[in-house]
């Protein structure tokens, strides 16, 4: 990695290492927490970027120099290049040099991979190729899903040849590059981060290479498509099994009457011994779906990464019932304050949150008055005031509650005053207080 002077963000991106006059527009398909800062970060390099989503709100929002998700200097550097003229948003897409697909890929009740919407995406796409065109999946896919959508391209556009057509004499050029941010980071690490770029072919793969060199510091790996997508849904794996150990261990501890926090700290010591931090779950977008991925594909031999997902995805579960044994405690139905909704903190985003998971099961219970206090979202989603879930400000959930509940360690809730919190039944799941 280069070393450079500070700066602010918004002018990160115009550290330029690369430049390709075959790359002036850009377009990038899918605006949420991964595609709006990417075409943000290439917009402020100078290129003409083109942001398409099926949100007419979110579309909308954007062409007003108005983010609609919450993301560090993300405000300030949209309006910068919306301002400038360097990136605008549409309902659907145009003809450009190079297309960025950057949709959701959740998975099914079973726990199989939906890729609706990158078909969806690729199907809408299609009509703008022309010969010499790019296209990255930058999804979190499971392996060969960048086959599948070179697939849908090529039913869509007969008179074009792709990779698994003619190889590296194809007028489209595909490749996947799996985003590798950290949400509160994005804007950060979209350009720091090493990436690795797995084209269909070598020549898939150094293209799609050029075109992040105009934006990256980090240097970019070449290897094969399905390489990049084993390599995203390993990163995570992996975090998954540590985090599995962790939540595990807290259940041991918590039958032995130890403080699992006490005791991670004493084994961290041993020079070669990293245990992870216990929580109610696992979260966000990657590290809770991605391992399923993986055992879709090999359900017989991912015995270790399977259980790691059983363990993650029952925490919130032990974690209810802890709730639900503060409440026999107190008797009548007492006011129960979660505190947090994110699946992580200082951020606003819910997605696979395991305190959003607990804090409605609470409230479908009926266990008491139930309190959300998540500092960064203005209005529940539905899932919550369908379940009789009521969202209150910090200082007043934590006056108002017989038991306090903390899910998620957004900075504001480690300010509390510890007077506050006297003669209250105190559920920690972070380990903060």
């Amino acid at each position: 990695m280069l070393d450079t002077p500070k700066m602010h963000l918004h002018d990160a991106a115009k550290v330029v290492k690369f430049t390709d006059p075959a790359f002036q527009k850009l377009a990038v398909v899918g605006l949420g927490y991964i595609g709006l800062p990417t075409a943000a970060v290439f917009a402020d390099a100078g290129l003409n970027v083109l942001g398409v989503d099926v949100n007419p709100a979110a579309v909308d929002s954007i062409n007003a120099g108005q983010p609609h998700i919450v993301e560090p200097n993300l405000d300030r550097l949209l309006q910068t290049v919306v301002e400038n003229k360097n990136l605008r948003a549409s309902l659907k897409a145009e003809e450009a040099d190079a297309f960025i697909v950057a949709v959701p890929t959740p998975f099914k009740d079973d726990h199989v991979p939906d890729l609706k919407y990158i078909e969806a995406a690729a199907r809408d796409i299609a009509s703008s190729l022309r010969p010499g065109n790019l296209v990255i999946l930058e999804s979190t896919i499971p392996v060969g899903a960048t086959e599948k959508m070179a697939a849908w391209l090529a039913e869509e556009r007969p008179d074009l040849t792709f990779p698994q057509q003619v190889g590296e004499t194809s007028d489209i050029r595909i490749a996947h590059c799996p985003e590798r941010v950290l949400p509160g980071r994005i804007l950060i690490e979209v350009i720091e981060n090493d990436r690795v770029v797995g084209g269909m072919t070598r020549r898939c793969a150094e293209r799609a290479a050029d075109l992040y060199k105009m934006v990256i510091r980090g240097n970019c790996h070449i290897t094969e498509a399905r390489t990049a997508e084993m390599a995203k849904l390993t990163e995570n794996a992996f975090r998954d099994v540590n985090i599995a150990f962790a939540n595990e261990l807290s259940l041991i501890c918590d039958r032995m009457e130890i403080d699992v926090w006490d005791l991670i700290k004493m084994a961290n010591l041993h020079p070669r011994v990293n245990i992870l931090q216990p929580g109610p779950g696992v979260g966000g977008h990657c590290i809770a779906v991605d391992p399923w991925f993986i055992v879709d594909s090999a359900p017989d031999l991912a015995k270790m990464i399977h259980t790691a997902r059983t363990v993650n995805d029952g925490k919130p579960e032990w974690v209810i019932s802890k709730v639900l044994d503060a409440v026999t405690e107190c008797g009548g139905k007492p006011t129960i304050a979660c505190l947090g909704l994110a699946f992580k903190p200082n951020v606003d985003d819910l997605r696979e949150s395991p305190a959003l998971a607990i804090t409605e099961k609470l409230g479908k219970l009926g266990a008491g008055n139930v309190l959300a206090v998540e500092p960064h979202i203005h209005e529940l989603p539905t899932e919550l005031t369908d379940a009789n879930v009521s969202l209150a400000d910090f200082d007043e959930a934590i006056a108002t509650a017989d038991i306090v509940l903390l899910l998620v360690d957004h900075a504001q809730f480690l300010k509390v005053e510890r007077s506050a919190l006297d003669g209250k039944i105190i559920i920690d799941t972070r380990g903060a207080w």
